[in-house]
């Protein structure tokens, strides 16, 4: 087994953490950030309705491919036997999910949003570590925060500077059960902002800080910029074009990055390859067998979803009814896409570096 020098390593992280899906993640948050920002100074609003239509744009035009495509990354090389247990345990784990928001939505609805915060966290920290180098985090405690504060972007800067769409479209979401049961928790928002807020300015300086204090460097000057620039993107972009331009134009692009950080030494066992084969047509065959298999399979997981759900567009327009759906549904798949494909597979995972 090959070994990897830290002089290759280093050598590495130069290489690519200047990679074009990295200067276009960070280009594309900042100018809508100082778009949006000079909207917002400017007083001119963006509909809601087109905010909604970019978002299902981005959300299921632009990233839902992405993520078929990390989960055949992570079993393509793998045996046949774990490829059934891997199925078999996400399947268990959306049901389990549904069965969590039919008896309690609001809990359903607080499992949603961890589960966006813990994507983006982790897989955020993990294009940290294959790309720029993670030497300013030397604690665990330090890997745990940078997590906490780049998912935390993601849904908790809104629910400060976007409360109102943030709370309609929570309580659609919640609605697609159970209308009004978030109804009883509207009176106490306003003081969940303010310890929301307080509680990850903190966060994020004492990030910044530590990194600095433990090692400071290119990669803790990478990690605080990137950091600062969540923080900024989802706080002047209104929710719903944020979350939604956020996952294809930042998640995605940067798991492009990480993937290219990857050694080619091969990974798995080659006889098990899911696109093995010389033949150039027989590779592009499977290819797209699987591709329609895919396919097929997250559109029978969303069949299954929209008919167990008492009310699957909620008790609004078509459009809101739809946002506030496929949010809950991506959660719903993303869950499993965390716990079985990281969590519970930390040497093989979606996040897999050699």
């Amino acid at each position: 087994m090959p070994t990897t020098s830290l002089g290759s390593v280093w050598q590495r992280h130069r290489d690519t953490d200047r990679h074009p899906s990295l200067l276009l993640s960070r280009a594309s948050l900042l100018v809508l950030a100082v778009a949006f920002g000079l909207l917002g100074a400017a007083e001119v609003r963006v509909p809601l309705r087109a905010q909604m239509v970019v978002y299902l744009v981005g959300m299921v035009a632009l990233n839902l491919p992405h993520g078929g495509y990390e989960h055949f990354e992570n079993l393509r090389r793998r045996r046949p036997s774990f490829r059934w247990r891997y199925v078999g345990v996400y399947l268990a784990a959306i049901g389990g999910f549904v069965g969590l928001f039919l008896a309690a939505p609001v809990a359903g609805l607080a499992l949603a949003l961890t589960v966006a915060m813990a994507k983006g966290g982790l897989g955020g920290l993990q294009v940290l570590e294959a790309t720029s180098g993670t030497d300013h985090l030397q604690t665990r405690f330090q890997r745990g925060l940078a997590a906490a504060v780049r998912g935390g972007a993601v849904m908790l800067v809104p629910i400060v500077f976007w409360p109102q769409t943030f709370h309609a479209f929570s309580s659609l979401m919640v609605g697609l059960v159970e209308p009004g049961a978030l109804s009883s928790y509207a009176g106490s928002f306003d003081t969940t902002r303010l310890v929301i807020g307080s509680g990850y300015g903190l966060a994020l300086t004492a990030h910044i800080v530590l990194g600095y204090v433990r090692g400071g460097g290119r990669s803790w000057l990478i990690d605080a910029g990137e950091s600062l620039l969540l923080a900024v993107f989802f706080a002047s972009v209104p929710v719903l074009v944020a979350v939604g331009l956020y996952f294809p134009f930042w998640y995605s692009a940067r798991q492009v990055a990480r993937t290219a950080s990857v050694e080619t030494e091969p990974v798995g066992d080659e006889r098990w390859d899911l696109l093995g084969g010389a033949d150039p047509s027989t590779v592009a065959l499977r290819a797209w067998v699987v591709l329609v298999v895919g396919a097929l399979a997250t559109f029978g997981v969303l069949v299954a979803v929209y008919w167990a759900f008492p009310n699957p567009l909620g008790t609004s327009d078509l459009l809101p009814g739809a946002v506030a759906f496929w949010s809950m549904f991506i959660s719903i798949v993303a869950l499993p896409h965390i716990v079985v494909g990281s969590l519970l597979d930390r040497d093989r995972g979606i996040w897999y570096v050699p």
